[in-house]
């Protein structure tokens, strides 16, 4: 029995070593050799300090700065937690948000939705839109919007806020990938955030919409998939050719 055992054991070894040592060492060689960059995480640098890679989104959320698509991932673009929100589209927590309760009894965001992210991404942008309710009942006493305010109106059973954008608003601008960690924005995503940062950086319109053109990505080949726009390599293109007004 042994005898017969012996040629399985031995090509067990064998394969073990040469596709679980052999032919991830030679792949990871060539591929540092051909592709070093990529081969190592696409990483960025700035000022030789490396500040991300090309292939994972940040958190941007200063005025004069293109804001990424939301990120489910952890706290937020966490690449050991890649996740999506894993909710349907017919989801109420999606669409309107949900509260709760914190270990002190306040009452807090556990998840705030796509009315909720539309309302701040218009303000924001400074997109017209109609609301069925003045916001200002919705403000707390510094005169921001309260996010728990405005889920629980958007969440009202008998009388529901209803807030309605004047202009299309893109999917990517209020939802997040199924990774959580998607590096680009939609074009029309960016185009809208544009008056905000040109603003916030003293440059014309035409001078971040250059920078925006610079950092799209196109479609593989030509025509697989959508043109996206590398939010992280954007916002650095900004702070080296548009630095913020002091």
């Amino acid at each position: 029995m042994i005898r017969e055992l012996g040629p399985g054991l031995r090509l067990m070894i064998a394969l073990t070593i040469l596709t679980g040592l052999i032919y991830p060492v030679a792949m990871t060689g060539v591929s540092a050799a051909i592709f070093p960059a990529k081969a190592n995480g696409s990483l960025v640098t700035q000022n030789g300090k490396v500040v991300g890679s090309s292939l994972i989104g940040q958190s941007f959320t200063r005025a004069d700065y293109f804001h990424p698509r939301p990120s489910s991932a952890g706290a937020g673009y966490d690449a050991t937690s890649s996740a999506g929100s894993n909710l349907g589209p017919t989801s109420a927590k999606l669409l309107y948000g949900t509260t709760k309760t914190d270990d002190k009894g306040k009452e807090i965001v556990d998840f705030d939705g796509l009315e909720d992210r539309i309302v701040h991404y218009c303000i924001d942008n400074n997109i017209a839109f109609t609301s069925s309710a003045p916001l200002d009942r919705f403000k707390d006493a510094q005169g921001n919007l309260d996010d728990v305010k405005m889920i629980k109106a958007f969440n009202d059973a008998k009388s529901p806020l209803v807030v309605t954008p004047k202009v299309p608003i893109p999917s990517d601008a209020v939802t997040g990938s199924a990774s959580g960690l998607d590096p680009h924005i939609s074009p029309a995503n960016a185009e809208l955030q544009v008056g905000r940062v040109a603003a916030a950086r003293g440059a014309s319109l035409d001078q971040v919409r250059l920078l925006i053109a610079q950092a799209t990505d196109k479609p593989s080949l030509g025509f697989i998939g959508e043109p996206g726009v590398n939010v992280l390599l954007l916002n650095l293109s900004l702070d080296q050719k548009l630095p913020a007004r002091k």
